[in-house]
């Protein structure tokens, strides 16, 4: 049904100096068919599954099982960055910086664990959040040894040590996340 369209079938407020500008300007309008497509629950059932599948690809780079750093988890975690102040360390141990975002990890799997340390740092990166805290447990001590292992691996991670007791004590580490640097203000 291609049935001309006119403004008054819109809104019949509108003067008749109105409508004719209205085509003197747009000339004549057709109504649109409505197109959309409505997806089956098995479409969208696969495209979340290709969804997670490529989440999971861009973690697997930065997080691996088989990648054993050499920081001690058993005693107490403290890592940093080659190149950077090991004064980093000490600061997070004292608590001059204070996490603005923490991730409670408590019943994750080690797979879902690397996705939301990935959505973490991303999400540090995207709000300018320079420290965050990620609650691991103590549990069985299998996340407490893998959280700071993933953690060493990704680029973005400046330093890590273990929390401040206000923060998680033994149970969880601060992070530190390079942010990049705007110079914009200064142009």
């Amino acid at each position: 049904m291609n049935k001309e369209h006119t403004p008054q079938d819109a809104n019949s407020d509108l003067s008749d100096d109105d409508i004719a500008l209205f085509r003197q300007t747009i000339g004549t309008t057709k109504r649109v068919k409505n197109d959309t497509v409505r997806l089956s629950a098995q479409h969208k059932k696969h495209i979340g599954q290709r969804q997670q599948i490529e989440r999971q690809s861009k973690t697997e780079f930065y997080f691996s099982d088989e990648y054993i750093p050499d920081i001690d988890t058993h005693g107490t975690i403290s890592y940093v960055k080659e190149g950077e102040s090991t004064y980093l360390a000490k600061q997070l141990r004292r608590g001059d910086y204070s996490p603005e975002l923490i991730l409670d990890c408590h019943g994750m799997s080690k797979e879902t664990v690397k996705l939301e340390l990935a959505a973490l740092i991303s999400a540090c990166k995207k709000q300018h959040v320079q420290c965050a805290c990620v609650v691991h447990g103590i549990g069985e001590r299998i996340l407490k040894h893998k959280v700071p292992q993933y953690l060493v691996q990704h680029p973005d991670v400046l330093a890590m040590h273990q929390a401040p007791l206000e923060y998680g004590g033994k149970g969880a580490v601060v992070i530190l996340i390079d942010l990049p640097v705007d110079v914009s203000p200064l142009l």
